[in-house]
């Protein structure tokens, strides 16, 4: 419904803050809840469920309980002085008379042939007297079901009972599995004839309110999972109608007085459900989800989970509190308008109540569901993120995870609509209460279910009582205890009681004060310890991000601004000196001295001047025997670089240690720049002619790079947008080749007029292929029948996948070699290329072949044994694929060949053939098929922090192109793609930048893998664009040499020129960009 007035937003505020407070201590609030809704339970079933109360009689679990339970037994008193039966309650007022037990006991059989037990102790044996036997033996009965009524002092009964030829053991009727089934059929056969005898009317109503309940439901399921929460908010969101009903019960009953028949709440809880339906905490919970989505995990635009439960109030608040304010008082005032109507006044006030309270735990309750599951998902994905970075050999401080997603609305459905909604609701109230004025479905209500209220024994009769009316003399009180069931032994009822026994113990001990109070304290410690540990997660989360974000701010601090990155070449003087000490002849020593105006600035904002002119140029320097002794006693950075870089020169310390024994990566490189400058003899590194300053080297050292001493760079172009799969993109690309980007940029240009690019993933695997060899053939034939085989299959992927969350082994298939066997390993590797996450599980599975498979014969030759293939032209990546094998296809109308391409259909389409096919199989090319796959492939891996060596598999291609109603359509089919999106050079700032320009970076917050799947679909379409463009080219030179050819060899003919146009369009595309 839309919202009526602004004043509703106002009024939801307070809720909104009262859902905020919820949201920040969501375990008290949902255990106090549960507690409120467990004592209301227990009060309301106490009144609906006849004769029951909770039992507090039993305190102790070591107190010996009665044999026989008396909780539903009838007492009557017998009034000797008027002889007469009645009837009783209160069994204190008639404690000063003597008590008997009068007991039914049925013994079942279905074997006639059976004899019953001797019974001892019995002051009146009904059966025994009706055969004119008065021996208590107890051996006949006069009826069918051997039934014997016993009268006696004790409620003690014999568990075990010796027959003739049987024995009788007493058991828990009621408790019995086997009346399971009997229950379901007697229900079965009432419902039946209920219905057989029910008004159509009253059947459909009622129908119709249990299907739309249902309905509701299962709605709320499938709506729920649109969200993102697959069940245990649909859970919770049930649970929180399910508290407001028992607490809107408890405060009908007890509170106001209203006592609500069970069959007004069998005909009236579906009707509500429907008016409150689920619609709000669908929507909350959406809200909140799409929050989640867009606050990132470390972006500035994070919120806590309590802040985006209190931004989702503020936003659905406002028609929250209007529709369940229109509810609430429209059942309050049916309640004062029908005060003549029992049922339909008391069953208005509990809906009033529900309404209320379903609101007030909406506000809290559910806030407090939210709050946590969003609580335990950033708690998840931080942890998964950190583990998948550590995983890949990088830290969780060097790269940002990016989980922003785009929240598209659906447009209502005319089912859906809040109008037909609100429709819908209307319709439901008034076919509720006309069901109520009129009386529908009462009757069938009232006969179906009014056997819940009637006793076993019949309490409204003497019944068994009549049997002993005139056996006494004096006034007595007589319990009637419900039938006794003794049954022959068999295999079934030990199980039965074996089960009975269990849980009947166990809640004997539950009752028990001493155990009761050890598990409520264990509950307490419990609620306790998960308060604790989320509080922990919540720190931990928290620091990880503070940690990041404190070193995003220093970074900034750092960067320089425009005007002084670039420094002037007058502005660089550097002045170095290298003097021989030859003081000592055995050695040579140097010992540094230098001026120079160069500083950097590091990460951690300290600034490390190269020996700034500033100083003073008598200062004296220390001895080389000095300085090594300062180093050995741990006082390495407390030296001046200068310093620093004599030991480095004389050998005292390896360039390669620089950054351990310095502490300071940026201080590292620096020192070692000026080292080399000497041992080197290049002053070219005393300037800036390779830049160093302004790098983040922490992210560098230990992962991607060693003995570092600046960086390359190498200029980024983009090409763009490009549609693919229906998505722009702009494709950034590292290159040096001129023409390169804009080559690519005009094949672009033609494949969005076309409609973009389509792609199909076929295959995602990464291989690795260790070597290993055996004592003799027969034993590597052996293994390699093993590893073919089912089992040895399932055993290698057990062991592979057991060493990675994300590294799934898919097939292992083998080679042998005289008596070597090669072994290809094919996984998934999520959004990691994967090499390091492959490699562990291959030498897991290997030493498990070794040690637990039986190949203890077996030697490991190598790890890769270039079965993998890796980096290295091979006909198997061709064939089997490697990593990412995509498949893209473009249509281009033939009028963009013509005007954007300046080519024609047919000439590409001969061109392709001859050069990319003919060509390639003649020089005996091995996925070599393309025009040039390499320079796109090269140009994307540099800017997006690729390994460039896998260029030489990743480039296999196969360029195909074919004329189809005049259009040309073109397919690059690469099988060996292999990119990832974390780790190796993607943590690098630059090179993540541009994974983000793509909407790839790092690993995906949901589905593993599609980050790096999508990356590669990427490669694929900008080498289709590639080799569009150049193939165009080439077309297009071809047809003008071919022209000028056909017009020289017509000297004496008339002249054909073409048309003007068409030869300048031919000598336009004939320059552009031709390169083979």
């Amino acid at each position: 419904m839309p919202l009526l007035s602004s004043k509703f937003t106002s009024l939801a505020k307070p809720f909104a803050k009262c859902a905020r407070f919820a949201a920040s201590n969501p375990f008290h609030v949902i255990l106090i809840t549960l507690l409120a809704t467990a004592i209301a339970y227990l009060h309301v079933i106490e009144y609906y469920v006849n004769g029951w109360k909770v039992d507090t009689t039993r305190n102790s679990l070591f107190q010996p309980g009665l044999v026989v339970d008396t909780l539903d037994s009838t007492n009557f008193f017998y009034n000797s002085t008027i002889n007469t039966w009645t009837e009783i309650e209160d069994m204190e007022r008639y404690s000063s008379f003597d008590k008997y037990y009068l007991f039914n006991l049925c013994f079942k059989t279905t074997d006639a042939n059976n004899k019953l037990p001797v019974i001892n102790n019995l002051l009146l044996d009904d059966a025994a007297n009706d055969n004119g036997d008065n021996n208590n033996s107890g051996t006949s009965s006069s009826n069918n079901n051997n039934t014997v009524y016993v009268l006696q002092e004790s409620l003690d009964l014999p568990t075990v009972m010796n027959g003739p030829n049987t024995i009788w053991k007493l058991r828990p009727q009621k408790y019995k599995l086997e009346n399971l089934k009997n229950g379901l059929k007697n229900f079965y056969s009432q419902c039946s004839t209920h219905l057989t005898s029910a008004d159509p009317i009253d059947i459909f109503i009622i129908g119709s309110a249990y299907v739309g309940m249902f309905y509701s439901i299962v709605s709320l399921f499938i709506d729920m999972r649109k969200t993102g929460s697959k069940f245990w908010i649909s859970l919770f969101t049930l649970v929180n109608t399910g508290c407001s009903l028992f607490l809107g019960l408890y405060t009908c009953q007890n509170i106001f007085g209203k006592y609500v028949p069970f069959l007004s709440l069998v005909e009236g809880i579906p009707f509500i459900i429907i008016i409150m339906g689920f619609k709000y905490k669908i929507k909350l919970s959406e809200y909140v989800r799409t929050q989640y989505a867009k606050s990132g995990f470390y972006s500035k635009k994070h919120l806590t989970p309590s802040d985006m439960v209190y931004n989702s109030m503020l936003e659905e608040g406002g028609r929250l509190v209007q529709d369940y304010s229109i509810c609430a008082v429209s059942f309050t005032a049916c309640a004062f308008l029908t005060t003549h109507l029992d049922v339909l006044n008391s069953f208005s006030v509990l809906a009033a109540l529900i309404i209320f309270f379903d609101f007030i735990l909406t506000c809290t309750f559910f806030s407090s569901v939210l709050s946590l599951k969003v609580e335990i998902d950033v708690i998840q994905r931080s942890t998964e993120i950190e583990q998948a970075l550590e995983e890949d050999g990088v830290l969780l401080t060097t790269a940002e995870h990016v989980s922003e997603e785009e929240i598209t609305k659906s447009k209502n459905s005319l089912i859906t609509s809040p109008t037909s909604i609100t429709f819908f609701k209307l319709i439901v109230i008034i076919a509720f209460f006309g069901l109520n004025f009129y009386n529908f479905a009462y009757r069938w209500t009232y006969n179906t279910f009014s056997t819940i209220y009637q006793s076993e024994n019949g309490k409204n009769t003497l019944g068994p009582i009549s049997l002993i009316k005139d056996k006494f003399s004096k006034s007595v009180v007589v319990s009637v205890v419900p039938t006794q069931y003794y049954e022959t032994s068999k295999v079934y009822n030990q199980v039965e009681d074996s089960l009975y026994l269990l849980i009947r113990y166990i809640a004997v001990a539950i009752r028990d004060r001493f155990v009761s109070k050890f598990l409520f304290f264990c509950f307490i410690v419990s609620v306790s310890i998960n308060i604790y540990l989320l509080n922990a997660a919540k720190i931990h989360t928290n620091l990880a991000a503070k940690n990041y974000k404190k070193k995003k701010i220093v970074k900034s601090s750092t960067l320089p601004s425009a005007e002084s990155s670039t420094p002037s070449p007058s502005s660089v003087t550097n002045t170095t000196t290298a003097t021989a000490n030859s003081s000592n002849a055995g050695r040579s020593s140097y010992i540094v001295s230098t001026s120079s105006s160069l500083s950097i600035n590091s990460n951690n904002s300290s600034n490390y001047e190269l020996d700034s002119s500033t100083e003073d140029e008598n200062e004296s320097t220390r001895s080389l025997e000095e300085l090594e002794s300062l180093m050995k006693d741990g006082h390495l950075t407390s030296l001046k670089n200068k310093e620093v870089v004599t030991l480095v020169v004389n050998k005292k310390l390896p360039l390669y240690a620089l950054e351990k024994q310095l502490g300071d990566n940026t201080r590292a490189v620096v020192v070692r720049r000026r080292a080399l400058a000497i041992l080197a003899n290049a002053p070219i590194l005393e300037t800036e002619g390779l830049p160093y300053k302004n790098y983040d080297y922490d992210r560098v050292f230990g992962a991607c790079c060693e003995n570092v001493i600046g960086y390359m760079p190498i200029p980024v172009g983009v090409i763009g947008p490009l549609i693919i799969d229906g998505v722009p993109y702009h494709i950034p690309m590292a290159t040096t080749e001129g023409c390169l980007v804009a080559s690519a940029m005009r094949g672009c240009k033609a494949i969005n007029a076309g409609g973009g690019v389509t792609t199909v993933l076929v295959k995602d695997g990464m291989t690795r292929g260790p070597c290993v060899s055996f004592p003799s053939l027969l034993r590597a034939g052996a293994c390699k029948l093993w590893l073919d085989s089912e089992e040895g299959q399932n055993k290698i992927k057990k062991a592979f996948n057991s060493t990675s969350r994300f590294a799934r082994l898919q097939h292992v298939q083998t080679c042998l070699a005289g008596d070597l066997l090669f072994i290809r390993f094919r996984t998934t590797t999520g959004d990691a290329m994967g090499m390091n996450m492959i490699s562990k599980g291959v030498e897991f599975s290997l030493k498990q072949m070794v040690e637990v498979f039986g190949w203890e014969d077996m030697s490991i030759v190598s790890v890769s044994g270039n079965y993998c293939i890796d980096k290295k032209p091979a006909a198997i990546n061709w064939i089997e694929g490697r990593g990412k094998s995509v498949v893209a296809e473009a249509t281009i109308p033939g009028d963009v060949v013509r005007k954007v391409l300046k080519s024609d259909v047919k000439a590409l389409v001969e061109l392709n053939i001859s050069k990319n096919l003919i060509g390639s199989a003649m020089a005996g090319s091995v996925g070599g098929f393309n025009a040039h796959a390499a320079n796109l492939v090269t140009a994307l891996f540099l800017a997006l922090g690729q390994d460039p060596a896998q260029n030489v598999e990743s480039s296999n291609c196969i360029t195909l192109m074919k004329e189809v109603d005049g259009d040309l359509k073109i397919s690059v089919s690469m099988p060996s793609i292999e990119v990832g999106t974390i780790g190796g050079g993607t943590i690098l700032g630059p090179q993540g930048s541009m994974l983000e320009l793509l909407g790839v970076k790092g690993p995906h917050p949901t589905e593993p893998g599609s980050n790096a799947r999508q990356l590669a679909r990427i490669v694929a379409c900008s080498v289709l664009s590639g080799e569009l463009s150049l193939c165009s080219a080439l077309a297009a030179g071809h047809l003008v040499q071919s022209h000028m050819i056909h017009n020289r060899s017509k000297v004496n003919a008339a002249p054909a020129v073409p048309a003007k146009e068409d030869l300048n369009r031919l000598k336009e595309g004939s320059v552009t960009c031709i390169k083979s």
